[in-house]
């Protein structure tokens, strides 16, 4: 019993000293910090209500632009203004008389092929059958058409027999009254610009595509100003790309003003317009540029009519002026039928007659349309289109 007692109180001093033991290490630990002090927060100033005064601004120091690193670190550059576009300078065209000259000249140089191989045919001492079958081969080559040519060659034969004996001189005297009277110098060839009883004056220009024939009327504008004439142009080509662009650059060079429409639009309106616009402004002449028509497309040969009709609500055509092609031969007779059946072409303008011996279209074309050849263009120039005068043409064509 005693030994039960002893065990049980040994057991209970153990425990307190375990006890003991576990207090003192609490109460070593140290104790958790204390909370910081809340920060001083400083408001930001509240910004004045509506009806509330603003606060006075307070003096702070400021820095200029010059002063501030920009992003980049550039300096701001000046923008510079676009240049003025100027105007462009007015031309002073060749004066007619000028032209002519020089012309013939250039004619002369090129278009003696053909009377320079009559000369050499008739001046043969025996002319048989086949000299003469020759010189319709020169004359249909040249152009000159069947008939002409026909007719030609029996008025030929029949003077050389009466004639005789032939000297180079009398030769070509002979070969240069035929040419004369084949072409026609009776023939009114003036370009109507100046009706009497009213102003402006009206010429539509028409042919096919690539005849020259935007070229041609601004060229012919020049002629007119060059005349002491003004003009305004009118650019009812409105189916091809650039064509007004291009027919407003003539104007421009002579201080011709020109009228234009939309791409694309109504080319009978544009036409309208430019007689409208050349009445109020009192000019001498209205030049009227039509689209390059296919002679093959009869809607737009429709269109073509459309313009005529609508200008002349205004006052009647003085002039209508075809443009052909002198190298395109036959085929420019084709043409030329079909624009007489739709407009009353008044008279033919003949292009790229430099560099070709087919001087002769201008006998067949003449002869098709019933109506003379009134102008002529040699060259790529600007003042390169002149007055057509048969006894200058056919001397370039025989030689003087």
């Amino acid at each position: 019993m005693e030994t039960v007692i002893l065990v049980v109180v040994i057991a209970v001093v153990v425990l307190a000293a375990l006890g003991g033991l576990v207090v003192g290490s609490r109460r070593k630990k140290p104790l958790p910090p204390p909370p910081p002090a809340a920060p001083d927060i400083t408001a930001p100033p509240a910004e004045p209500h509506v009806g509330d005064e603003a606060e006075t601004p307070r003096d702070e120091p400021r820095r200029t632009i010059e002063e501030v690193d920009l992003p980049g670190g550039g300096a701001p550059t000046a923008v510079e203004e676009p240049p003025a576009v100027e105007a462009p300078a007015i031309e002073i065209p060749e004066p007619t008389a000028g032209r002519l000259v020089r012309l013939r000249a250039r004619l002369s140089r090129s278009q003696n092929a053909l009377g320079k191989g009559l000369l050499t045919l008739l001046s043969r001492e025996h002319l048989d059958e086949d000299t003469w079958e020759e010189i319709e081969d020169t004359l249909l080559t040249a152009d000159v058409g069947v008939q002409p040519t026909q007719e030609l060659v029996e008025r030929l034969r029949e003077r050389v027999r009466v004639l005789g004996t032939r000297t180079p001189e009398e030769l070509r005297g002979l070969l240069r009254e035929e040419l004369l009277q084949l072409i026609g110098t009776d023939a009114d060839r003036t370009v109507r610009t100046e009706p009497e009883d009213r102003k402006p004056g009206i010429v539509m220009v028409v042919g096919v595509n690539g005849t020259g024939k935007t070229t041609t009327t601004g060229k012919l504008a020049r002629v007119l100003v060059a005349d002491g004439r003004t003009v305004v142009l009118g650019a009812a080509d409105t189916f091809r790309a650039a064509a007004a662009d291009q027919l407003q650059t003539w104007g421009e060079r002579v201080g011709a003003y020109t009228v234009r429409g939309p791409e694309a639009g109504d080319p009978a309106s544009v036409a309208f317009d430019a007689v409208k616009e050349g009445k109020e402004m009192g000019v001498d002449v209205v030049l009227i540029d039509t689209a390059g028509r296919l002679h093959t497309k009869t809607g737009l040969m429709d269109e073509l009519g459309k313009v005529k009709r609508v200008v002349e609500k205004h006052a009647p055509l003085d002039e209508v002026l075809l443009v052909l092609d002198a190298t395109t031969g036959q085929n420019g007779l084709v043409q030329a039928r079909v624009f007489a059946e739709v407009v009353d072409i008044t008279g033919i303008v003949l292009t790229k007659l430099d560099g070709t011996a087919k001087g002769g279209i201008v006998v067949a074309v003449q002869r098709e349309l019933g109506v003379p050849v009134k102008l002529i263009g040699l060259g790529e120039g600007a003042d390169d289109l002149a007055p057509f005068e048969p006894e200058a043409f056919v001397d370039a064509l025989i030689g003087e």
